[in-house]
C-alpha cells in the first residue's frame, strides 16, 4: 500500500518536493499553499486541515519548521496554522520530518509519541545544499561585479562543504583562489585542491589583495578593523549562518559592498533543493526499512 504524505507549509522547495513525491508514486497531500503554487494532478491540495479526512504516515514540515515557535512556516499562505494541530494528522507511529525543529515543537510531538526527524541534519542534505549554495553565490558575484571571474583574486574564508564546492566551481573559471582557515587540515585540503592558503591569524596582511571575498566561517571574521584593510572595490559575500561573519554596519559606513546570502538553495534553486529534501527523506526511510513498496 502506498504511504501517505502531508507536505505542510514551506516555500517553493516544498511545492517541488510534493511534486517529486508524487512522481515517485507516493500519495501526497499539501497544506499551506495558495492556489496555483503546487502543481495540480496527482497531488491532493487541502484548503485547510479540517478537509483532511484521514491520517497520514508521514508529515513533512518546512525548513525552518516555524519562525515563531508556534505556527508552521507558510510564506505562500495567507492563513496561520499552529504546528500542534498537525499532530492529529499523523497515524500512530507516524513520523514528522522537518528542518531545524525548536525544542518546544519537538516536545509537542513527543508528548503524543510522534517521532521527529530533522532532514537538514543529514550529511547528504548538507552536501547537496552546498552545491546549490556555491552556485548561487557565484551567480551573485557575477551580477555584482563588472569584470569576469577569470583572473580575479578571490579569497574564501573557511574550508567546509560550501567552501570546497566554491573552490571546485571557481577552478573552472580560471580564478586566482586563496583559502584562509584555522585548521592545518583545512589548509592541507586547500593545497590539494590547488589553491593558495593562509592562516586566518595572518589575514590582515593580505586582505587588501582581493577583489571578491566569500566568507563561509560561522564567526565574525571580517570585523571593523579587517574591513578597513579591504580595497574599496572589494565585494564581500557572506554565506555563514546567523550571526554571520561580517560586521555589516561597519561595511556600510565604509562603503564596502557586503551581501549576506542566507538560505540560498531555496532562493536560487528551489526546484533542485526540493528534490534534495525528497531524496534525503527517502534515504532515511530506506535505512529504517520503511520505504514504499
Amino acid at each position: 500500500m502506498k504511504k501517505k504524505y502531508l507536505v505542510a507549509g514551506g516555500d517553493l522547495r516544498f511545492a517541488r518536493l510534493a511534486e517529486y513525491l508524487a512522481e515517485k508514486g507516493c500519495f501526497v497531500y499539501t497544506l499551506g499553499f495558495d492556489s496555483g503554487i503546487v502543481p495540480s494532478g496527482k497531488i491532493h491540495t487541502l484548503k485547510n486541515l479540517m478537509s483532511l479526512n484521514e491520517r497520514v504516515d508521514h508529515l513533512i514540515l518546512p525548513l525552518p519548521v516555524s519562525n515563531d515557535g508556534v505556527n508552521v512556516n507558510m510564506p505562500y499562505s495567507g492563513s496561520t496554522l499552529p504546528v500542534e494541530l498537525l499532530c492529529a494528522a499523523l497515524k500512530e507511529n507516524g513520523t514528522a520530518f522537518g528542518g531545524r525543529f525548536t525544542d518546544n515543537i519537538k516536545e509537542m510531538f513527543a508528548a503524543r509519541n510522534i517521532e521527529t526527524i530533522d532532514y537538514s541534519a543529514r550529511e547528504e542534505f548538507a552536501v547537496l545544499n552546498a552545491e546549490a549554495t556555491a552556485e548561487g553565490a557565484l551567480q551573485v558575484a557575477m551580477e555584482e561585479t563588472a569584470s569576469t571571474i577569470s583572473g580575479q583574486k578571490i579569497l574564501i574564508i573557511g574550508m567546509g562543504r560550501i567552501a570546497k564546492m566554491l573552490v571546485h566551481i571557481l577552478g573552472g573559471f580560471n580564478a586566482d583562489v586563496t583559502v584562509a582557515a584555522r585548521k592545518c587540515s583545512d589548509l592541507a585540503w586547500a593545497e590539494v585542491y590547488g589553491c593558495k592558503n593562509i592562516r586566518i591569524c595572518d589575514l590582515s596582511q593580505h586582505l587588501g589583495e582581493y577583489s571578491i571575498i566569500f566568507n563561509t566561517a560561522p564567526a565574525v571574521i571580517l570585523d571593523g578593523a579587517k574591513l578597513r584593510l579591504l580595497d574599496k572595490g572589494c565585494l564581500v559575500i557572506d554565506l555563514a549562518s546567523k550571526p554571520g561573519g561580517v560586521d555589516f554596519d561597519t561595511a556600510a559606513e565604509l562603503g564596502i559592498r557586503a551581501v549576506w546570502l542566507l538560505s540560498l538553495p531555496g532562493r536560487v534553486a528551489p526546484l533542485t533543493a526540493g528534490v534534495n529534501i525528497g531524496k534525503t527523506i527517502f534515504n532515511i526511510l530506506g535505512e529504517r526499512g520503511e520505504g514504499d513498496e
